[in-house]
């Protein structure tokens, strides 16, 4: 994978992110059901770790 494409790909999971954030937000606002939300936001935190860590092996 190409350090662009790994930029790309981060940038779009930080705006993933954002949005189920927000998502949540308005979950708890309402009392819904926060559990699998939850795990999507804990899913793409581990996908950028990983992606992070690439972006670093590049960078060396």
């Amino acid at each position: 994978m190409k350090k662009s494409e790994i930029e790309y790909k981060i940038a779009d999971l930080k705006a993933d992110y954002v949005r189920l954030q927000h998502d949540l937000e308005k979950l708890e606002y309402v009392k819904g059901i926060l559990h699998p939300l939850e795990k999507q936001l804990m899913e793409i935190e581990e996908e950028l770790k990983i992606l992070y860590k690439k972006l670093d092996e590049l960078s060396d």
